[in-house]
């Protein structure tokens, strides 16, 4: 199995990218969820916070490639798009469900396979990539986006057989006709371990430490600051990239000084921050002018003066290191982790 050695350029960094309750706020929880957000306008729909600025900032560092793989219905593709274009958003690839042609053909649990859809879809495009590339993946806590990354990302590094494979997929109530062309994918995908992290919106206000079984690599998070922090560590985005993520929460979601302080320290105390991250973010500030943050300078003054005192005794960073993970166990213990956020969230 190849490995990396040390962080490779931008050009060969490749980001996948879920939809629904990662980069929009979308609800599907009932019927009556589903005919909102299928009648709903470019303009109606809304962008989870910070979202569309942490996907800016990795554009302009023009990276191999954005890659999005969405549950949504191909039918949604010209206002998603639309959607996309208003958030200043630009992509290499967009993967839509075809969710209509399958029910036309009476294949009607092809509708909730998740696990086999989006497997086919990641395996698909990364057999056209180089070898050699780090990719970062997004997705959220109310599917099995953990599970699913974790799957793919420990196939092309080898670590896990087409066998397993099969049983997972079977498990997960794909047909039998698409199992074969599936695992044929996988096949054919450079062995390379290329994922660097598995970044996870807790849109359901799940625990973190509910993903735990899946290793440091899987970093949850609670909104776009933190997996910009990260990314800060990582050699992936700049210092004032991340202080124009903060910007854009204090402008459009009424985030204080307090608040991006207290989301730098739940992720930096869970691990996933390096040390300097802090320093380099006050340098970088120091160094524009005030114009250059508007009405927000204040508010980012007050965050970077209390981010030092916030990293003191912080952990090191958790190593990305190998987990071996038992995937035809793991699918029941996440589905059933997934069911239990989403009767917690219909009780509240």
């Amino acid at each position: 199995m190849a490995r990396r050695d040390g962080i490779v350029g931008a050009n060969r960094r490749v980001y996948r990218w879920d939809l629904d309750k990662t980069y929009l706020r979308t609800e599907f929880d009932t019927v009556r969820d589903l005919l909102r957000t299928a009648f709903e306008s470019a303009a109606q729909k809304r962008t989870v916070p910070g979202a569309a600025a942490l996907l800016r900032e990795i554009h302009a560092t023009e990276p191999l490639g954005i890659y999005i793989v969405s549950g949504s219905p191909e039918q949604l593709r010209r206002v998603l798009e639309a959607k996309l274009r208003l958030d200043g958003i630009t992509w290499d690839g967009f993967t839509l469900k075809p969710q209509l042609s399958n029910i036309l053909r009476g294949r009607f649990r092809f509708v909730k396979d998740q696990v086999g859809y989006k497997l086919g879809a990641l395996f698909d495009s990364r057999a056209e990539l180089p070898e050699a590339i780090d990719e970062f993946m997004f997705g959220d806590d109310a599917e099995a986006d953990a599970f699913i990354y974790s799957l793919y990302a420990d196939l092309c590094a080898g670590r896990v057989s087409a066998d397993t494979l099969a049983e997972v997929l079977e498990r997960a109530g794909v047909y039998e006709d698409d199992l074969p062309r599936i695992v044929r994918l996988a096949g054919k995908v450079p062995r390379f371990d290329t994922t660097r992290r598995i970044f996870i919106h807790l849109d359901r206000v799940s625990a973190p430490d509910g993903f735990e079984a899946f290793g440091p690599r899987v970093c949850p998070f609670y909104n776009y600051l933190q997996p910009a922090f990260v990314l800060l560590g990582e050699g992936a985005i700049d210092p004032l990239g991340v202080l124009r993520v903060a910007a854009e929460l204090v402008i459009h979601h009424g985030f204080t000084a307090d608040a991006l302080v207290a989301s730098f320290s739940d992720v930096a105390r869970r691990g996933y921050v390096k040390p300097e991250g802090p320093a380099r973010l006050l340098d970088a500030f120091d160094a524009v002018e005030e114009t250059h943050f508007a009405t927000t300078y204040a508010t980012l003054a007050a965050f970077v003066e209390q981010l030092a005192e916030a990293a003191r005794d912080l952990p090191e960073p958790a190593p990305v290191a190998e987990v071996e993970l038992d995937y035809v166990s793991l699918f029941s213990r996440d589905k059933a982790r997934a069911r239990m956020a989403k009767e917690r969230l219909m009780r509240h």
